[in-house]
């Protein structure tokens, strides 16, 4: 009989590289989904299989499923703007079913989808929110969280239809091998250049990649089909990160925190100019202002209970985030960087 392989899509990526790096250590055989327009050379050191595919090609994921016992689906199309925002839907929401409907044609025996803590409800009385606060498609703020909200639901749909799937919501993470950087990855390295003059008063769940990437495994062996975990580590507010980074570095660099109505209307003007008249990407993204209007505070208790995860202290992650972007990142390479993979997301 054939040795069964696990099968990986967003590899490529910073929680779906420390994934893959999760399994090989475990002994899994490894398959990974790339399209032919790929940027491979950051997964052929791995030493896994690549399956050429799309999300938005079923035909080409019913080839790649075959013969796999596991599949983990951590690719997302991640962009807080873009010029044409249904791809980002054809993306995360088509290409989530797409790639279970080949699950069950396969056979599957588990399925692994990553979600976003951005489909999480928050409470208004400002205690951490869980799986079990309310939440509706209206409480998404842009494209992209309404289609991870929208594919969490297409997951839920064919784990009520018999799939064995269980779903994961990480939440900001922090560590080595950001290498688009993310959000949070961007004030690690603007505040290494020096570059972090202001803040906006707002708080989120910080947690280390690599107890994400744990955690996924965990889901794997003991999360219940059709539930929901956060895998999530401590809350901090920016101030507090900012803080932090500070002691990490052994240096000072001042700044002041901006009102959030001034930062929205910042954004809403910037946006204005280069999303809509010059068709261009905006140097502030308007989502990510109206999400920093409230502290995004988290509780993993979950996840803790069910699955046993018991994440490391974050400043552990932002010390080697720092280092990470220190010692790896090379700055003038940053938007040659940035272009190539935002056109290799998948």
């Amino acid at each position: 009989m054939a040795e069964e392989f696990t099968f990986v899509t967003g590899a490529t990526g910073f929680i779906g590289s420390h994934v893959v790096r999760q399994l090989l250590r475990r002994g899994d055989r490894i398959r990974i989904l790339a399209r032919n327009s790929s940027r491979k050379s950051n997964i052929e050191s791995f030493g896994c299989e690549i399956a050429i595919g799309d999300l938005k090609d079923l035909n080409s994921l019913l080839r790649c499923v075959q013969g796999c016992r596991f599949v983990y689906h951590v690719a997302a199309d991640y962009r807080l703007w873009a010029k044409n925002p249904q791809d980002i839907y054809d993306n995360n929401v088509g290409g989530t079913r797409n790639l279970l409907s080949a699950c069950c044609e396969a056979a599957v025996e588990k399925v692994i989808y990553t979600s976003s803590v951005g489909t999480i409800g928050m409470r208004k009385d400002g205690l951490p929110a869980d799986e079990d606060t309310p939440v509706k498609l209206d409480d998404m703020i842009g494209h992209y969280k309404r289609s991870k909200f929208m594919a969490e639901q297409v997951a839920r749909e064919f784990a009520s239809s018999g799939l064995p799937v269980t779903i994961v919501n990480p939440t900001t993470p922090v560590g080595t091998g950001d290498l688009k950087p993310t959000p949070t990855g961007k004030i690690i390295l603007e505040s290494i250049k020096g570059h972090m003059p202001g803040y906006v008063e707002t708080g989120l769940n910080l947690v280390g990649v690599e107890d994400v990437a744990r955690g996924h495994l965990l889901a794997e062996a003991k999360g219940r089909i059709g539930e929901r975990y956060i895998l999530g580590g401590e809350n901090w507010t920016l101030e507090e990160i900012l803080d932090a980074l500070i002691r990490i570095q052994g240096k000072h660099t001042p700044r002041f925190r901006i009102p959030w109505t001034l930062a929205l209307v910042a954004g809403c003007l910037e946006n204005f100019l280069m999303g809509t008249l010059l068709r261009r990407e905006p140097f502030i993204p308007l989502e990510g202002v109206r999400m920093a209007r409230y502290k995004m505070y988290i509780s993993s208790e979950k996840a803790r209970r069910e699955l046993g995860y018991n994440p490391e202290p974050v400043e552990k992650a932002l010390r080697e985030a720092v280092e990470y972007f220190r010692n790896e990142w090379q700055p003038d390479s940053l938007q040659d960087r940035v272009s190539n993979l935002r056109a290799n997301t998948i």
